[in-house]
């Protein structure tokens, strides 16, 4: 379910209910929303974040990129917010780290630039490189949706800051653990870089070209697209190493009964009946 034109000003927001099962049965409807940053909301949008029942909102961001662009919550703090940083995932700041120590104060060369575009990592190789070091915080991310806030709204909202790199692994590792088609999973993914075309998709590219770094396809891809190799390359990865998402996110350190908690809470029972029925 799209929900770009309900929480203005969003880009990239969504509901991940009714994706379908392996075996029957679909996403509980209610639980689970990704999202871009929230930094921009309207009053209006504030509104709609708590019509939805989102009593959750889990950041993803690191600190720089909170402290750039706090997100916009009800004021009176009926939505849990959690800052959860998975690093490496800010790509404005991957890139300065592989600036010059001089990078800021006069133009690149074309060696200087050739050696930092070289460095980029491929979204597939990045993807990799986040799951080996963020077991804990994705387990962590899995764990907030059995623990809601007293009194609060049972969805969770993910998001970094265009919705697409942390918040798409969050997403695929959960959707993964509710058994939910791959297909389904990829196309989720896949998804992003349709809702982040045109202006937004520049915005994010400014981010990096203003250190200097021109605009060449492998910066444009890390910062906008999300091409369907890379989400695969991912989930192999989980399956592989981990034998799947339960196994990831149990080296993160959550619990059996944990892991079967958040598989009840995401999967829809009602329709799970139905259609064992047929």
């Amino acid at each position: 379910m799209d929900l770009s034109s309900m929480l203005e000003v969003t880009h990239n927001a969504r509901g991940l209910e009714g994706l379908p099962l392996v075996g029957g049965g679909a996403v509980r409807a209610g639980v689970l929303y990704r999202s871009d940053a929230l930094s921009s909301l309207t009053p209006m949008g504030v509104e709609q974040l708590v019509s939805l029942g989102i009593g959750t909102v889990v950041d993803l961001r690191t600190e720089g990129e909170r402290h750039r662009a706090p997100d916009v919550l009800p004021a009176d703090g009926s939505v849990r917010f959690i800052s959860l940083p998975i690093q490496g995932g800010a790509m404005d700041e991957l890139v300065q780290q592989l600036l010059p120590s001089d990078g800021r104060s006069r133009p690149l060369t074309h060696d200087q630039v050739q050696t930092i575009v070289d460095q980029v990592p491929t979204l597939s190789d990045l993807y990799v490189t986040i799951l080996e070091n963020s077991a804990a915080a994705f387990a962590t991310a899995a764990r907030s949706i059995v623990t809601p806030a007293d009194g609060s709204g049972p969805g969770v909202l993910f998001h970094c800051t265009a919705g697409k790199d942390r918040t798409g692994l969050v997403s695929a590792i959960l959707l993964m653990l509710a058994d939910v088609e791959r297909r389904a999973i990829v196309e989720d993914y896949t998804r992003t870089g349709e809702n982040l075309a045109g202006p937004f998709a520049e915005r994010l590219l400014g981010l990096i070209t203003s250190s200097g770094i021109p605009a060449v396809p492998r910066l444009r891809a890390l910062a906008t697209e999300s091409p369907t190799d890379a989400i695969e390359t991912a989930m192999d990865w989980l399956d592989r190493v981990h034998g799947g998402a339960a196994g990831y996110l149990r080296a993160g350190g959550l619990s059996d009964a944990e892991i079967e908690s958040v598989q009840t809470q995401l999967r829809d029972a009602r329709v799970e009946t139905a259609a064992g029925a047929h």
